[in-house]
């Protein structure tokens, strides 16, 4: 199925994703969006490798990708998704301020592709909510509720 609301049908890839969001490796938890309809949803992949730096301390003998780190993904592939929904997303900064009903079902290793779909459930009066699920394949290995808010980049800049 190709990619919806893509300009020339393109993926997003990294380099662009980059331009995006703030976070650089190893905290970039987004390789690819594969599909956003802006305003709506998006879907993005993650591929898990085995030389990820937190593997190294995170159940070493029983390699896992933390929870926190895939609720990081669905995060991150929200704020892309955000950006998409804005009119001018420039100048915007969107800082976590919430996670609700986050769940893990199975554990995520080395060699897997996370799929993260994000549905945008609220955008007003500069708070977002965004639902994420996490999949490896066809399974559900994760999910939650996110919330975060939209500041000016100045603004923050201001206070430091």
């Amino acid at each position: 199925m190709p990619p919806k609301n893509l300009a020339n049908n393109s993926h997003i890839d990294v380099e662009k994703i980059k331009t995006i969001l703030p976070h650089r490796y190893p905290f970039l938890l987004v390789d690819r969006v594969v599909e956003i309809n802006k305003g709506e949803s998006l879907i993005a992949l993650k591929n898990v490798t085995v030389n990820e730096p937190f593997f190294q301390g995170h159940f070493p003998q029983l390699k896992i990708m933390p929870g926190v780190l895939i609720v990081e993904a669905l995060a991150q592939a929200g704020g892309i998704l955000v950006y998409y929904s804005l009119g001018e997303p420039e100048n915007k900064l969107l800082v976590l301020s919430k996670i609700e009903k986050a769940r893990f079902r199975k554990p995520v290793t080395p060699g897997d592709q996370l799929r993260l779909e994000v549905k945008l459930l609220r955008l007003r009066h500069g708070v977002c909510q965004v639902e994420g699920k996490a999949y490896v394949g066809e399974e559900l290995v994760g999910e939650g509720l996110v919330t975060a808010s939209l500041v000016e980049i100045g603004e923050m800049n201001d206070r430091g």
